[in-house]
């Protein structure tokens, strides 16, 4: 049974917080659902609900740009972002070979995330780290020269 006195979630009261230092303020939508996804980690439907109401926007709105826009999420995402760079100078070296290693040690496929939230798997077509092709970024983390066989020792120390 739910009473008057229940507390809100922390996290829309951070929303809220957002929506009223950009109220009335002319093209806010970008940074309101930056500083949102900062808030949950991800843009989750009752946030841009809340946006939507705070801003006077529509949901459909909201939900074009958040779909456009790469930076934005509508999943969970890992603790630890996998970049595995695809480009031209890391395909030549192998860089195939270390994505198919990171996907079967993590048990994903790009795009996905772990279940237990460890590990978010991208592919990129470029990091611009050429000279040390293969690569591979774990958050703001450069591995380069990579075999696949360096890849457990890796995404170990993200453990």
């Amino acid at each position: 049974m739910s009473c008057c006195c229940e507390k809100k979630d922390p996290n829309q009261e951070a929303v809220d917080a957002v929506l009223a230092k950009y109220k009335g303020t002319k093209g806010a939508l970008i940074p309101v659902l930056q500083q949102c996804q900062d808030i949950y980690g991800y843009m989750p439907k009752e946030c841009m609900a809340q946006i939507s109401k705070g801003l006077n926007i529509p949901l459909s709105e909201i939900f074009g740009v958040v779909t456009f826009y790469a930076q934005f999420h509508l999943n969970p995402r890992g603790r630890n972002i996998i970049r595995c760079c695809l480009g031209t100078a890391c395909h030549v070296r192998g860089g195939a070979k270390i994505f198919e290693r990171v996907q079967k040690v993590t048990g994903v496929k790009d795009g996905e995330t772990t279940e237990d939230l460890r590990y978010t798997l991208e592919s990129v077509a470029c990091i611009g780290a050429c000279g040390l092709a293969p690569v591979i970024m774990v958050n703001d983390d450069t591995h380069g020269r990579l075999t696949p066989d360096k890849i457990p020792d890796i995404l170990a120390q993200y453990e």
